[in-house]
């Protein structure tokens, strides 16, 4: 495990002490007013004991007003900062780096936890049997786009300031900064819809945002879909234009994932059968990746043994390994690794035998929450965790949270 095991030095000069970063997943920790909880704290101090290079937070809101569960923690301002440096100091000691992934919902918010929900053009998000939950978003004012984009620079800003060792910004998976990218979800007709410049202009702007308010010397990262895998959607080829565009700007770090709710590339259970074959699944599309860009790429999904990890970054396909659900199983994973305690990580897929449930993870992702739950209150992993109590776990939140607003 030579190369995984190595440090990585960003473009901005900041050091990873080895290859393995967790990817951001939904924790929905926070309070049922959005701060930081002890638990969730909690949680992060168990995986920065393990020592991977780098953790990224799940989703930072930027507004209270837009929230894609009920238990997201918001930072618009600075009423619970001893908190977000608390939650900062986690990995002091340790080496590792903790990045907050920052992030506006859009239209992916259920209706009964925001009185509003806006988005680049009036299109509902469609999911089944989920759909009636959504409600159809009201397309953006020139000057509400800026306030979101002022928003990303100041959430980057309060988060720097309490301790974080650098940010990225979440623009994969349907939430806002994607749907601007996508030609299905955005339909402006103005400067920032119609051609893919103007589809990316939005992502650009936060990124010169945040730039101008965190200085030179500190990382921003993104997170972009390598496709939509929707038909009419964020192609391969848009993708590949973007990433371009942003290593122009100077981004540190490019995370490739891919799919939105609608169309859950990200889920375990979508996974093509030539991906399953080849284990991890946008492996083809960073290949070409590399050869347009010489900024750092970090490929989250569908690694499940160290050594198709190790032989990713010997191949020069990428620099970083991200991982995201082997951490909620396995939280001491790099340590696992370079030990050799253990070199294969299996997932579990539970199930609700509910079938549009389960097509659009609407129990996978509860239930991995729930592990990181039980990290964050000092119990080990449950693997027999059922599917059910992890939906009803869902809609509970759901529920309690839309009580609170009401």
């Amino acid at each position: 495990m030579k190369l995984l095991k190595s440090p990585y030095t960003l473009p901005n000069g900041s050091v990873l002490q080895n290859r393995i970063a967790k990817s951001a997943m939904s924790e929905n920790m926070g309070t049922f007013k959005n701060a930081p909880t002890k638990n969730l704290i909690k949680a992060y101090e168990v995986w920065a004991k393990g020592e991977a290079g780098l953790l990224i937070t799940g989703n930072v809101m930027i507004d209270s007003r837009a929230i894609g569960e009920s238990r997201n923690v918001v930072v618009e301002d600075r009423s619970n900062f001893e908190l977000l440096q608390v939650w900062a100091k986690t990995v002091e000691g340790t080496g590792t780096h903790i990045w907050p992934q920052i992030n506006h919902p859009g239209r992916q918010a259920f209706a009964s936890i925001n009185k509003k929900v806006v988005a680049p053009s009036a299109i509902s998000l469609k999911m089944g049997g989920l759909t009636s939950m959504f409600m159809e978003p009201t397309p953006l004012m020139e000057e509400e786009i800026w306030d979101i984009i002022k928003r990303f620079g100041n959430t980057a800003k309060i988060l720097q300031d309490a301790g974080f060792s650098g940010c990225q910004i979440h623009g994969a998976h349907g939430y806002l900064v994607s749907q601007f990218l996508s030609p299905l979800s955005n339909i402006r007709q103005d400067k920032w819809g119609g051609s893919l410049e103007n589809r990316a202009r939005f992502v650009v702007e936060i990124y010169r945002e945040i730039r101008a308010r965190v200085g030179t010397d500190y990382p921003i990262g993104i997170k972009i879909n390598s496709a939509d895998f929707q038909r009419g959607g964020f192609s391969e080829e848009e993708s590949m234009e973007v990433v371009q565009l942003l290593s122009k700007e100077g981004i540190d770090l490019i995370e490739i994932s891919g799919g939105t709710y609608e169309k859950p590339a990200m889920v375990g259970h979508k996974q093509k059968k030539s991906t399953q074959e080849r284990e991890a699944y946008f492996l083809d599309y960073i290949e070409k990746v590399r050869k347009l860009t010489q900024k750092p790429l970090m490929l989250t999904g569908g690694f499940r043994t160290a050594a198709l990890m190790e032989k990713a970054l010997t191949d020069g396909k990428l620099d970083v390994v991200g991982l995201a659900r082997p951490f909620c199983i396995y939280p001491e994973i790099a340590q696992d690794i370079f030990t050799g305690k253990r070199t294969t990580f299996e997932i579990i897929i539970p199930k609700s035998g509910i079938a549009f449930i389960d097509k659009t993870g609407g129990v996978e992702l509860p239930w991995y929450e729930l592990q990181i739950h039980r990290l964050g209150k000092g119990k080990r992993p449950k693997n027999n965790m059922s599917g059910t109590s992890a939906f009803i776990f869902s809609l509970k939140n759901i529920f309690i949270k839309s009580f609170i607003k009401n």
